[in-house]
């Protein structure tokens, strides 16, 4: 079992930074691929950015360019760099983590809140 903690999330006014952090601990060793989503009140939980074990990235469209994923497998971290934040961006990211030997069964965090107001 993977257990997964996101922090990082908070207040911040438009064209603001934060920084996600997502630790893993327990049977770190399965976890292949690590996601963050978002999820806004009244919508479907999206991707927003994606990295495998051989550090490939994926970014959503809709912030790319603005968020960068990276991951320090020695610490069994992922992050999520937010940049130039807009109001849109105000939701609960989530990080996921992917079994590699079994590629269905996924882990996921409490959540972390980001609101980006003014």
């Amino acid at each position: 079992q993977v257990q997964l903690v996101e922090s990082g999330g908070g207040l911040v006014q438009p064209g603001g930074s934060l920084r996600l952090s997502c630790v893993a601990s327990g049977s770190v060793f399965v976890i292949g691929v690590l996601d963050w989503y978002r999820q806004s009140p009244g919508k479907e939980r999206d991707l927003v950015a994606s990295i495998t074990r051989s550090d490939k990235t994926t970014i959503a469209d809709s912030v790319k360019g603005r968020f960068t994923i990276s991951r320090d497998n020695a610490k069994n971290t992922v992050y999520l760099q937010m940049n130039s934040l807009k109001p849109e961006d105000t939701a609960v990211y989530y990080c996921r983590a992917s079994n590699w030997m079994v590629p269905s069964k996924t882990y996921w965090g409490q959540g972390t809140q980001v609101t980006v107001s003014s």
